[in-house]
């Protein structure tokens, strides 16, 4: 027994250790992809070191998913029993261990959202005037986040103290409702409060990931298999521009060779040939620097790699849209209706992604693999959905995101953003799969009768069965991500709804994707960028 037990520690350190480099691994990930994306010219510490462990959190959020289904797998064996070293004791101190984390990560997030990232967004934006001294921006970039504390506050209160259950007695004094209240605040110990405040967050992720993330599941990949077009000939192309638009400015220039003064028309259309004509030599540089550049050579001869990965990355999209609209039809046709939030438990009709998780879970630990692909395929197209569109309030776009030009504000934007979307990932794919989400690949032993012809006597056996809404609270242990997802019906009921959206802007993405044609190896320098370099673009 001791022995047992001491192997199974052992395995858990060895595994919190793997999940540690993976800490680090996010952390160093995260500093290459903000460093790449920075302006070079405006870079800020404070914003820089923000956004860096802004987007860590998101990742490491994400990463802890797979981690809980892990746990609450490894205490049973295939045949259904617990193994030998785990005892209540020991499943209840892994349990709240998980749980602390997410209490931890949740609390981290709500602190960015709410006070930090607009803490310093309103701070940066006072420091563009250069009249205002550190106080002051102190003090107005605390009087703007005053307003977020205020939301976060009463999300948290309408969340503790609006309970799930009603008093027994409808004949009790006010102050027995209110003891009430508190009794369930003190025995869900804050969870129903943070529940409730993540739950609201997730919505605007959802509509986050319904503008970003499904574009992106179609935008990557298919860009990654037209690629770019060739450096040569934009070049050629922009050479051609040039001369035409010096022929216009020469045109314009001669009919004032005798003194006499332009028209007022004229002296608009030569102001704007002239501007435009800075670009293009702008453009020109940075297509001769590019065609020029070991990297372009570099990147031509993965092209061939591109396109693997872009076709595997359009197949995992098409599983998961797939597994998501048949699962939507599925709650759709068997669920009790929106009153129960389209909860379903179990599948009526069964989905690539559900139906490919139980045969993996036979062969350690390629479902844990196919769960972190999925999760990390959701982030990255996340990130690719937002770097096309860009940073958007209704119909006004408010900053791009592009490679080495990307402003502190917008980078801001970017990770929080992020980290809503983080926020919804979890649902997504409780929405797939969500018996393996609930259970992992625990099995749980129910008495079976059989018959034996020969003596014709019955004898009771007991049977491994996998883990379902049927089963006894003590054979089976819910993951803690599960305890977050539905503690409100609304919530379930509007993340139902949003999944059809997610799916109805996945076809229109494909399509326009399909559509356009290739990038403009230069994209991002045109005449609508205020903030141009004129020193060659970072590779």
């Amino acid at each position: 027994m001791a022995a047992a037990a001491g192997a199974a520690s052992a395995e858990l350190v060895i595994g919190w250790c793997i999940f540690g480099l993976l800490l680090l691994a996010i952390l160093a990930f995260c500093w290459v992809y903000v460093r790449k994306y920075q302006s070079q010219r405006e870079s800020e510490v404070v914003s820089t070191i923000t956004a860096i462990f802004s987007l860590a959190i998101a990742l490491i959020t994400s990463a802890l998913l797979p981690v809980d289904i892990f746990l609450v797998s490894y205490m049973k064996n295939q045949n259904g029993t617990f193994k030998d070293w785990a005892n209540a004791n020991v499943s209840r101190r892994i349990e709240d261990t998980v749980l602390y984390g997410y209490y931890t990560l949740y609390s981290v997030i709500l602190f960015c959202v709410f006070f930090w990232i607009p803490f310093v967004y309103f701070y940066y934006e006072e420091k563009d005037d250069d009249d205002t001294g550190k106080c002051t921006q102190i003090k107005t970039a605390f009087k703007y986040t005053f307003g977020f504390a205020v939301i976060c506050a009463l999300l948290l209160l309408v969340g503790a103290f609006v309970p799930l259950n009603l008093p027994d007695n409808k004949n009790s004094t006010e102050w027995e409702k209110v003891k009430f209240l508190f009794e369930e605040l003190g025995s869900s110990h804050g969870l129903a409060a943070l529940s409730f405040s993540i739950s609201s967050l997730t919505l605007i992720g959802m509509l986050a990931a319904i503008i970003y993330t499904a574009y992106g599941m179609s935008a990557l990949p298919l860009n990654l298999i037209k690629g770019t077009r060739s450096a040569a000939y934009e070049r050629l192309e922009n050479t051609e521009d040039i001369e035409e638009v010096e022929q216009h400015i020469q045109t314009i220039k001669s009919k004032s060779k005798d003194g006499r003064p332009l028209p007022a028309r004229d002296k608009r259309a030569l102001k704007q040939l002239e501007e435009r004509l800075r670009t293009l030599r702008k453009r020109e540089r940075h297509l001769e620097f590019i065609e020029n550049s070991w990297w372009t050579k570099f990147c031509g001869a993965l092209r061939p790699l591109k396109i693997i990965w872009g076709i595997f990355f359009i197949l995992v999209a098409l599983l998961f849209i797939i597994s998501l609209f048949l699962s939507n039809l599925d709650k759709a046709l068997h669920s009790a209706g929106i009153d129960s939030g389209f909860i379903i438990f179990g599948a009526n009709l069964s989905n690539p992604l559900n139906m490919l998780l139980p045969l993996l879970q036979t062969v350690f630990p390629l479902d844990y693999i196919l769960i972190t692909t999925i999760i990390m395929y959701f982030i990255f197209t996340s990130m690719a959905g937002i770097r096309n569109i860009g940073i958007w309030f209704f119909w006004i776009r408010l900053y791009k995101i592009r490679r080495g030009r990307t402003r502190p504000q917008a980078l801001l934007f970017l990770c929080m953003i992020l980290l809503l979307i983080v926020l919804h990932t979890s649902y997504m794919i409780y929405s797939l799969a969500p018996q393996y989400v609930m259970y992992g690949s625990q099995n749980y032993l129910i008495e079976s009768n059989i018959t034996y012809d020969a003596h014709k006597g019955n004898s009771t056996l007991s049977v491994p069965k996998r883990c379902d809404a049927d089963a006894p609270e003590d054979q089976c242990t819910v993951t803690r991500t599960y305890l977050f997802l539905h503690k409100f019906w609304f919530f379930s009921a509007a993340y139902y709804f949003g999944n059809w959206a997610f799916l109805g802007v996945f076809v229109i993405g494909l399509i326009v994707s399909c559509c356009k044609g290739k990038k403009s190896v230069i994209e991002g320098v045109d005449e609508a960028d205020s903030d141009l370099s004129d020193e060659e673009p970072s590779v």
